[in-house]
């Protein structure tokens, strides 16, 4: 009894020093972090084109020993840490890809990029955070390379480029990684990310289990009829009349078939093109829209009465119509065990009551492809400064964040990786 007394002492001082220690590298960091965002945020680049973005990132793993990859999905960047014993394989997943928005404030390192983005002349501008998401992961990877004697098991760390989508006619993002590897050799058996919020205070952390973003769906109809002079209806088929009727149709497949007490969803038209003239009733129309869901039943049920019901409102009008789907992100889906398991992670970072419980979003997130794969959880960091009264939204001009919530990010990760892998 007596050496058990001695041995659990011996433990907890261990314990004690090696939490001081990190603690100490931690407050280490924290600048050199703040620096590599700033840097990033000045020189920001499109999605397939974070050509200097992907050097930088290289430069700083490679100087840290690791083995780096890139290249991957066209200038993603992938580095593998090996722990101190063989064990289980986490990866970690940064974006890296800019916007094409035209910067609105008066920070020292504003970026003052401009490009031209489908034939439109613009700024470009970090105006999703996802500069910071870089810098957090940086910092993470020297933390725990430091401490690499500490790890049971393998880390996988992702620079992803492209999350914001490729142009039109090019490959990219989550689906382009998965393509070329980036879950195997060694193969990752759980994945983790952070998004941050401009909306939530510095120093809490948000997260729901099942769908907590939607899956983006474009749709495009395809109505056909019969053109005539507009003066004579009757001569022809009225594909615009045919369009009305389909757009109002499809509305009720949310508000009268879909259970949205389980889940939202939503079905939006946002674009019809038809006809010349006022006089003329045209040949053809055009719809094109989205569908956002947060459950996989859901979405296959939608996607079937959609279908059912373009067809079949087009043939009672007397026309044709056909309708497609392309995925632009499968749903963001956190699995439920792993999140019950690394919550406690998370709580140790910023306490039990800064990790709180949101609701789902309908916007869409790439890292959704990466759990349709292996397990995933994916979580939104406090990047508002505590007090303020009205936070700047996502892909504006006038986009802000608090640095001071960065660290938060690199502890989170760094204490779900030790308890992953060592647990």
């Amino acid at each position: 009894m007596k050496f058990y007394i001695i041995f659990l002492s011996i433990l907890f001082t261990v314990n004690i020093q090696a939490q001081s220690s990190l603690e100490k590298q931690f407050a280490d960091i924290e600048s050199k972090v703040i620096e590599w965002r700033r840097d990033f945020h000045k020189y920001p680049e499109l999605s397939n084109r974070e050509f200097k973005t992907a050097e930088k990132i290289a430069k700083h793993l490679k100087s840290l020993g690791l083995e780096v990859q890139t290249g991957v999905a066209h200038t993603g960047v992938v580095a593998v840490l090996k722990g101190s014993q063989p064990g289980r394989v986490i990866a970690l997943r940064a974006d890296i890809d800019g916007l094409p928005v035209t910067e609105r404030n008066d920070l020292s390192f504003k970026s003052e990029v401009k490009t031209t983005f489908l034939n439109t002349e613009t700024g470009v501008m970090h105006a999703c955070g996802h500069d910071t998401h870089t810098a957090i992961l940086m910092g993470v990877a020297e933390i725990l390379t430091k401490n690499k004697d500490k790890l049971n098991g393998t880390v996988k760390f992702i620079f992803q480029p492209a999350e914001e989508g490729p142009l039109p006619g090019e490959e990219g993002g989550a689906k382009l990684m998965i393509k070329e590897g980036v879950l195997e050799n060694p193969k990752v058996d759980a994945i983790f990310g952070l998004h941050i919020r401009s909306n939530y205070e510095v120093g809490t952390i948000y997260y729901k289990k099942g769908g907590v973003m939607a899956s983006v769906e474009r749709f495009v109809i395809n109505v056909k009829g019969k053109q005539t002079h507009g003066g004579r209806p009757w001569q022809g088929v009225d594909p615009i009349l045919i369009s009305a009727k389909i757009i109002d149709g499809l509305q009720t497949i949310i508000s009268r078939e879909s259970k949205l007490v389980d889940e939202a969803a939503v079905i939006t038209v946002g674009k019809i093109t038809a006809g010349t003239r006022f006089n003329i009733i045209p040949e053809s129309a055009e719809l094109i829209g989205t569908v956002r869901t947060l459950d996989p039943g859901m979405k296959a049920l939608i996607e079937k009465r959609m279908t059912e019901m373009v067809t079949t409102l087009a043939k009672a009008y007397g026309g044709e119509a056909t309708i497609s789907f392309q995925n632009n992100t499968a749903i963001t889906y956190n699995d439920f065990n792993l999140v019950d398991k690394m919550l406690p992670s998370l709580q140790k970072v910023v306490g039990n009551e800064n990790v709180r419980l949101r609701k789902a979003t309908t916007g869409g997130e790439d890292f959704s492809y990466y759990q349709e794969l292996v397990p995933g959880f994916f979580f939104f960091l406090g990047g508002m400064t505590p007090g303020n009264t009205e936070a700047f939204p996502h892909h504006t001009p006038d986009f802000f964040i608090d640095e001071s919530g960065l660290i938060t990010g690199v502890k989170a990760l760094t204490q779900i990786t030790f308890d992953f892998l060592n647990n």
